[in-house]
């Protein structure tokens, strides 16, 4: 019997040494198949662009391909869910934003919790927002557009990514802050959105730069103002909110990457580190301002701290603005 006990004691021992070597031999194996990155909106928006392009170079320093799925709908909550119920083996993650951590406050009835069900991997990249009008529309100024706004109450459109997206708080906010009503269109995302407001079926939009510069330097969109509390480098002649007379304004949109909760903490790491390389690297840097896009590559630790912050910060938004969804 002692021996029995012995022997089973000295196995439990060997065990729990071993985990640490079997973590390490984990990240070492890893990734021995392709990953799957989520974006949760259609082809063509900013979160699609930037996983694209993160995920082109991660095959290369991974060795494994990277394939990204969109997943739109919801808000881009539906995308988030998918993730949130994917196999924690770090073969699934998500190309995650801002959004997120509004969508904790305005849907009633999400079936995960931003903040418990997934491991934040890193931020990739800040993209400030920007108010863009089709140039049909006779406003050359955010004062021009408030005039026109308040001659015409619930007339004027401005669209979004969807319902209770960062685009969506962005038009609450203007509301509230310019005191005129707009019409709320929402879409899927970026591409649809943009699509619309080109041929005028709708009036503006507070998209990220990202799908919009190049209609705004052809002069096809007129861009009136920046939601960021600075101007941006992409476009340095444009005016923030603040400037534009619109006080106090500072919203931009962040995107980063996140595994399901319990994906093994070395692989965690290992992607970061990955990741990392990647977004400080001179290439990618560049790539991102030719998208009017800042790059991040932070720590798990520091995103974390993020999606707490903007998650408090953005409950006291919706509250205000009155925004939400059963």
């Amino acid at each position: 019997m002692f021996k029995r006990i012995f022997r089973v004691r000295t196995w439990a021992v060997a065990c729990v040494l071993s985990l640490p070597l079997a973590g390490g031999a984990m990240a070492q194996s890893y990734p021995s198949r392709p990953i799957s990155l989520v974006v949760p909106f259609p082809a063509g928006g900013t979160t699609d662009v930037l996983a694209r392009a993160l995920g082109q170079e991660l095959a290369k320093s991974l060795g494994q391909p990277v394939v990204v799925e969109n997943k739109p709908g919801a808000g881009s909550t539906l995308g988030a869910d998918y993730v949130a119920k994917a196999a924690p083996d770090g073969y699934t993650l998500l190309m995650g934003a801002v959004h997120h951590t509004i969508a904790t406050s305005v849907y009633k009835s999400l079936h995960y919790d931003f903040q418990k069900d997934f491991a934040p991997v890193t931020t990739v990249a800040l993209v400030p927002n920007v108010l863009v009008v089709n140039p049909k529309l006779d406003a050359k100024t955010v004062q021009g557009l408030l005039a026109l706004a308040k001659a015409a109450p619930g007339k004027l459109t401005y669209g979004s990514n969807g319902m209770g997206t960062g685009q969506h708080l962005i038009g609450a906010q203007f509301e509230q802050e310019g005191q005129v009503k707009l019409l709320h269109v929402p879409y899927k995302g970026s591409g649809p959105l943009t699509t619309d407001l080109l041929g005028g079926q709708i009036d503006m939009s507070f998209d990220t730069i990202t799908p919009v510069l190049a209609h705004i330097q052809s002069g096809k969109l007129r861009a009136l103002a920046v939601t960021t509390n600075q101007r941006s480098a992409a476009l340095p002649d444009v005016p923030t909110m603040e400037e534009a007379g619109i006080k106090p304004f500072n919203m931009g949109t962040w995107f980063g990457v996140l595994a399901p909760a319990a994906a093994p903490k070395e692989v965690v790491a290992r992607l970061n580190a990955e990741m990392v390389k990647i977004i400080k690297s001179p290439d990618f840097s560049r790539r991102m301002a030719e998208i009017g896009a800042v790059p991040i590559g932070d720590t798990p630790d520091q995103m974390r701290a993020r999606i707490g912050a903007d998650t408090e910060n953005y409950a006291k938004l919706v509250k205000d603005a009155k925004v939400a969804i059963n």
